[in-house]
């Protein structure tokens, strides 16, 4: 293994992904930085589990005897030892010397809490619609970052420091998958946090073709409502709600997302933490660039 085993693990979820976890799990154990790897099988059906075993001994698999979506990574988190964790999906690739980069940008800033990469969509390679978002980033941060202030990140593209994840708590369990990601990003914020885009940590995508897209629509809408009310102000709360349910389409799946978000009025009146004012001043100068961006279409 790589010295960047010393302080990087890869961790992995999948879902009846075989044939795309496996061009995945290849790449990843061959790359000049590879890091070790804990991949967990959400409940998969198709033999996944049984061809990691047999193709890939050297990865530690936790096969699920349910699916836990994208809040499976705290199980393999709960079981990491090094400083950091990549976070990687079955259809994400982390490209040569990116875990270095990653690992190198945590050790120099003791501050950060995440490093967030460039997304190339493959095959042919142009860059992901959120990639301007993270670059252009209006958030003000200290003049030692190293790159872009950030108050929101994606899973598979991005290195986390592990103390800073088990004191927010992780991810929410509640949310599944689906933008669970936002409000990990709020809650480190709050605590302190620093987050940053780098430019030359680079993922390549393969978006997968196996996914039911109106569920996920249906899913990123309910959570995207969960985080405005856990987190933001009331007016802020309201005006963003009414913003989200605008952009989306007028069909039953987007009614449905609402019904579900406000079936759980009461877990969020418990739950609800409102950010400190600094987050949320940040919170408010995204919302012009985010509704300007083509990645945040509520579609499918």
């Amino acid at each position: 293994m790589t010295e960047t085993a010393d302080r990087v693990t890869v961790v992995m979820i999948t879902h009846d992904r075989r044939d795309e976890l496996h061009r995945t799990l290849k790449h990843m154990t061959s790359i000049s930085d590879a890091a070790p790897i804990i991949l967990v099988d959400n409940a998969s059906t198709d033999g996944t589990a049984d061809m990691v075993r047999e193709l890939f001994p050297e990865v530690r698999l936790l096969a699920l005897s349910e699916n836990l979506g994208g809040v499976a990574r705290n199980r393999a988190v709960d079981l990491v030892t090094t400083p950091y964790v990549a976070f990687c999906d079955d259809d994400t690739r982390w490209q040569e010397g990116a875990l270095t980069l990653g690992a190198v940008r945590l050790d120099a800033y003791p501050a950060l809490a995440t490093v967030t990469g460039r997304c190339l969509v493959a095959p042919s390679l142009v860059e992901d619609p959120i990639t301007p978002e993270f670059r252009e980033s209006p958030i003000e941060g200290p003049a030692w970052l190293p790159g872009p202030a950030l108050l929101g990140i994606m899973a598979g593209l991005t290195m986390i420091r592990v103390s800073a994840f088990r004191r927010v708590g992780g991810f929410c369990e509640k949310m599944w998958l689906g933008g669970e990601e936002e409000l990990l990003a709020l809650d480190l914020a709050a605590a302190g946090w620093w987050m940053v885009w780098e430019e030359g940590m680079v993922i390549e995508h393969e978006p997968s073709v196996s996914r039911d897209s109106t569920r996920r629509r249906q899913l990123g809408i309910r959570n995207t409502l969960w985080t405005l009310w856990l987190r933001r102000p009331v007016r802020s709360a309201l005006r963003r709600t009414v913003a989200v349910v605008r952009s989306a389409p007028r069909d039953r799946a987007t009614a449905s997302a609402v019904w579900e978000a406000m079936r759980s009025a009461g877990w969020v009146a418990r739950e609800r933490t409102v950010v400190p004012p600094f987050v949320e001043r940040g919170l408010v100068l995204l919302e012009e660039p985010q509704s300007r961006s083509v990645a945040r279409r509520y579609v499918g």
